[in-house]
């Protein structure tokens, strides 16, 4: 079997469910969707009755409610069950090559893999072979350790990015996968019209070759003057990697490990292989075809829209003037490097509010200091501000009373590695990888505590 820890990865024993149904099996992301309930219960219709990855993860639109104790005690009791009551095939060591089609048309190709959460650091400015590209906030990481903590399996959402203008590890992979006949492992729809994914084993060593030859490449194409491997970055899954540390920091400490002067964890004897020091995630080129980089927009509660929009004018400068509708706020958004859109009710009227700016930078680093500062001015807490995918969305909240919707620009993606190599992490929720349905579905597992 290959050796791929020079690279931060290792080959999972990956957990499918028997005749497996996608459509009921598998759901989006639990950071998706914040603020719609409608459309978690839409999905609890749709795998009523039915083994589904929905059973075993906590949406966090249900993260502040009283019951959430009681959601995560049955979430591990379900892995349990699904454990020892058979409804997985034999674990297999293998990558699994993915296409997942969109509701948009759009192809994703992705390899599903483990990485060593030791090769892994989420703190500003690290050389790790693997980075964060979003700013962690720490107090989000705890409410996640407690559902990680013991849990018998994990079904990842993490999506890492690979800078590789070749295409020679994802679609690279795919291209031998297809030539070499080999049959899929599942195939089908995801449901709530998210369109279909395709998943094939890769675990011949022919195939296994081509992995370790591609990655090798991209190793000496991303190795920085100072001899530091910049790998992987973050693109989706930021805390829920930071969890995954933490909780494989947590074990070590707990069965001897030491604590270095650098912050680091030492590995216990017996321990180098624990299944905890491994996380599941899917490996997507930053420069495949079928990724979009959109922008995480903002929604704020309970404050006076005016006020918020002249304290961002006055610190990034520009002029703001008023969109005839949605259509025409989006698009001067959308095509534009650095211009805000505002939605919100102004006495029972729908307003469109257009900030162009002369920022040059990347858009969402300057104006979320500004929120943050604002946010402080006015007394407002953590509650009165959230981060929403997709553009509908936005405008969606912003026609309810006493709610302001901020549309961000796009991201840039052909220097984001440069950008995390020199200045660090982004702000948080800087950019998503596609709009809210195109995030990565839970599908595969790998078992995680006994």
């Amino acid at each position: 079997m290959k050796n791929f820890k020079s690279y931060g990865i290792s080959i999972p024993e990956i957990l499918l469910p028997k005749n497996i149904d996608t459509a009921t099996w598998s759901v989006v992301a639990c950071d998706q969707f914040t603020q719609d309930r409608d459309y978690w219960q839409n999905v609890e219709k749709t795998a009523e009755g039915k083994n589904s990855t929905l059973n075993i993860i906590l949406p966090e639109v249900y993260l502040n409610d009283a019951d959430k104790p009681q959601r995560i005690e049955k979430i591990k009791a379900t892995m349990k069950e699904y454990i020892a009551g058979g409804v997985f095939n034999n674990a297999e060591k293998e990558f699994i090559y993915i296409e997942r089609t969109t509701a948009y048309g759009r192809v994703r190709h992705g390899l599903m893999a483990a990485i060593d959460l030791d090769t892994y650091e989420w703190k500003p400015f690290s050389k790790a072979l693997i980075r964060a590209t979003e700013a962690t906030i720490i107090e989000r990481i705890p409410p996640r350790m407690e559902i990680r903590r013991g849990a018998p399996i994990e079904s990842p959402h993490i999506m890492l990015l690979v800078n590789d203008p070749d295409h020679l590890l994802v679609e690279g992979t795919g291209e031998a996968v297809k030539k070499a006949g080999v049959k899929p492992c599942y195939d089908g729809k995801l449901m709530q019209n998210s369109g279909s994914i395709t998943g094939w084993p890769v675990a011949s060593d022919e195939l296994l070759d081509k992995v370790e030859d591609a990655l090798s490449k991209i190793a000496k194409a991303n190795t920085k003057a100072d001899g530091s491997v910049f790998m992987f970055a973050v693109g989706d899954g930021n805390h829920s990697l930071a969890t995954a540390k933490a909780i494989w920091d947590e074990v070590k400490l707990n069965n001897g490990g030491k604590k270095l002067d650098d912050g680091t964890v030492t590995i216990p004897e017996g321990f180098e292989n624990h299944n905890a020091r491994y996380a599941l995630i899917e490996i997507v080129n930053i420069f495949d075809t079928g990724l979009t980089f959109e922008p995480i927009h903002r929604v704020l509660f309970k404050l006076e829209p005016q006020g918020l929009i002249d304290a961002i004018k006055a610190e990034l400068g520009g002029s703001v003037k008023e969109c005839s509708s949605k259509e025409e706020l989006s698009a001067s958004v959308k095509n534009s490097a650095a211009s805000f859109g505002f939605v919100f009710l102004e006495n029972g009227t729908q307003k469109y509010v257009l900030l162009e700016t002369p920022v040059k930078e990347l858009a969402v680093a300057r104006i979320q200091p500004v929120i943050d500062e604002y946010l402080k001015e006015v007394n407002a807490d953590k509650e009165q501000i959230d981060y929403i995918h997709g553009t509908e969305e936005v405008f969606r909240l912003g026609a309810k009373e006493g709610t302001l919707s901020i549309l961000l620009p796009p991201v840039a993606k052909d220097s984001f590695f440069a950008t995390i190599d020199g200045r660090g992490p982004l702000p948080r929720k800087s950019f998503s990888m596609g709009e809210a349905d195109e995030k990565r579905f839970y599908l595969e597992c790998r078992k995680l505590f006994d």
